[in-house]
């Protein structure tokens, strides 16, 4: 199984839809067939990144923006698009100010992976990001109105249900990276 080609089929400020050449085995090992899929892939970055803020109260940080590809509110993780020829790590401290208000001493790597296997070629580079200090919240991107909501960690589960029952999604990424957080971060 290989990918053997790809073409764009539009391009647009932050996406592109590509159709993705690539062979599969057959039912029997010495048949390969060729097959088309859909998917879409980030342009104008280099990555994209989570960040899972924690404070040193144990409280940690998460924000609520509508999202109009599910015509909702969404509560998720801070996160962004690293941009060329920015550094991760960069990108994951620019992205907290901005979206949250708070500043990183500490970034630590966590864990990375595809997104959305399915549809999307992006890969989430996950980060915890301790040491937090609030310094006001940076420029935001034209297109973002964020809430901030800072939660006790004992209570984040709570507070995910309740804004789900008040008619928000909870991003599903929320529920693992915290708890990967706390694993290896917070060591509990």
């Amino acid at each position: 199984m290989a990918v053997i080609g790809k073409k764009t089929l539009w391009s647009g400020k932050f996406l592109r839809a590509v159709l993705i050449e690539y062979t599969v085995r057959c039912n029997s090992s010495n048949c390969v067939e060729q097959r088309n899929w859909e998917a879409v892939e980030r342009t104008n970055c280099d990555g994209v990144i989570g960040i899972v803020p924690i404070t040193d109260a144990g409280e940690v940080i998460l924000i609520r923006q509508f999202r109009p590809p599910v015509d909702g509110c969404v509560v998720e993780l801070p996160a962004g698009l690293v941009d060329p020829g920015e550094s991760f790590e960069d990108a994951v401290r620019r992205e907290l100010v901005e979206e949250t208000g708070y500043e990183a001493t500490d970034v630590q790597f966590l864990t990375e992976g595809p997104m959305s296997s399915g549809a999307s070629a992006e890969i989430l580079t996950v980060y915890a990001a301790t040491g937090l200090k609030h310094v006001g919240i940076g420029s935001r991107d034209e297109t973002e109105d964020i809430e901030v909501i800072v939660t006790p960690l004992g209570q984040v589960g709570e507070k995910l249900e309740e804004m789900r029952k008040a008619g928000d999604h909870v991003d599903l990424k929320v529920y693992g990276m915290i708890e990967l957080a706390r694993e290896r971060i917070l060591k509990r």
